[in-house]
């Protein structure tokens, strides 16, 4: 049997997962692994390094060291994708594929809304994460604006742990009557896919830390000289220092490619992952994933984009081409489990998790705040950042014995 070529598209946490566990279950065939950037930056910790409790270096690894030797990694920019012809270009060679799994990410469009550039802080990417941090070292003005910028976005819980860990970095410093920190969305609700129930929660845990929620907020422009936010159909508001979690836009290549949906984001089965394309996966933040519930156009019904999904997602489609492979019938389905540790600062974190998958609409709860949650991430921060090898095997082997142990879904 001829031996088959498996190209993985994209790096991140689905890439790298989907990469890894195909070369272990597939072996004998040839893994691709597409990748732009050598050194990859663990994105979870990007609110670490804004807090100071990291440096870049501890975040980052050669991509190299991450992945198994047998997987063959392209450091290059994908420029094409030919679905018929089962061939993929980029700027340093072209590719020919048997099955493709793309898991390009999203990108971040500072540029969509006017003054966005000019005037705000992220912590959605590495440079923007030590620029916040020095920012905030800085900071002695008194109202901080958290505002989510466009939808959908990564990281659900990102913009509600940014928020409670400015508070306590600046509460660290001022007392809290000298300082106004409010989050804005468009959304109706904090993670208002959960239900009802779990964002009331989540309003509760801002408003103990005396951080205003003002939903249904959609943000228009920004002007950075008069530092003022401005909504559609709403009042305008004041900052002295602005943090944004930027509009996300799908990579141009899915588009390019005929695999974008309506949405400009690759629909897939929900279950397989498969695309409409024979042989062509898509997971990830790249992936449109439709789920149960009822419909709201703020919040949609599409599984939310984070990394834990992708992971889950990259490890079914994996198993469903190594089957296939081998002339088995693949059986393989993902079943829309997740979970997110809310940094809230203090070295304490909340554990929200659930199936995004239940009928009528999602079921996830949120566990009681804790210092053991923020531990398990940073036990799985460490894990992540492990060269592959028998140190990380055994790391996770611990980390699966303690998630038994709390009584909470595989942490891996």
């Amino acid at each position: 049997m001829r031996a088959k070529t498996i190209v993985v598209l994209g790096g991140g946490v689905g890439g790298m997962v989907a990469a890894n566990e195909l070369s272990r279950l597939a072996p004998g065939n040839r893994v691709v692994l597409v990748e732009r950037n050598e050194q990859h930056a663990f994105a979870p910790s990007f609110l670490w390094i804004m807090t100071g409790d990291r440096r870049p270096a501890q975040i980052q690894r050669p991509l190299r060291s991450l992945v198994r030797p047998s997987v063959d990694i392209v450091h290059a920019e994908v420029t094409g994708v030919d679905l018929d012809a089962r061939h993929v270009t980029t700027d340093a060679e072209a590719l020919t594929y048997d099955y493709l799994v793309v898991a390009l990410g999203a990108e971040l469009a500072t540029d969509a809304i006017p003054g966005l550039d000019e005037g705000a802080h992220t912590f959605y990417s590495l440079d923007g994460a030590v620029a916040l941090r020095d920012a905030l070292a800085n900071f002695d003005g008194r109202s901080v604006a958290v505002v989510v910028a466009g939808l959908p976005y990564k990281c659900p819980g990102a913009p509600l742990e940014g928020a409670m860990l400015i508070r306590d970095i600046l509460g660290r410093r001022r007392s809290r009557e000298n300082i106004d920190i409010g989050l804005y969305t468009p959304e109706p609700a904090p993670m208002a896919l959960a239900g009802v129930e779990l964002s009331d929660m989540v309003v509760s845990m801002l408003a103990q830390r005396d951080i205003s929620y003002h939903p249904g907020c959609h943000l228009t422009a920004v002007d950075p000289d008069a530092r003022e936010l401005q909504f559609d159909g709403k009042p305008s508001a004041q900052y002295d220092l602005l943090v944004t979690i930027p509009p996300h836009r799908p990579p141009g290549l899915l588009r390019d490619s005929g695999l974008a949906g309506d949405s400009g984001w690759a629909p897939v089965d929900r279950e397989t992952l498969e695309t409409d394309h024979e042989n062509v996966y898509a997971l990830g933040d790249a992936a449109a994933v439709a789920i149960p519930g009822r419909w709201n156009p703020e919040v949609g019904l599409s599984l939310p984009k984070a990394g834990v999904f992708a992971h889950g997602q990259a490890e079914v489609i994996a198993r469903r081409i190594a089957a296939d492979i081998a002339g088995a019938r693949p059986t393989a389905t993902y079943g829309g489990v997740g979970y997110c540790m809310l940094e809230a600062g203090g070295g304490v974190a909340g554990f929200a998790h659930g199936d995004f998958y239940a009928e009528p609409s999602p079921d996830v709860r949120l566990r009681p705040m804790g210092r053991h949650w923020h531990l398990g991430k940073e036990l799985f921060e460490r894990w992540w950042l492990t060269p592959f090898g028998i140190r990380k095997s055994l790391l996770g082997l611990a980390m699966r014995a303690g998630a038994r142990t709390l009584g909470v879904p595989d942490l891996l």
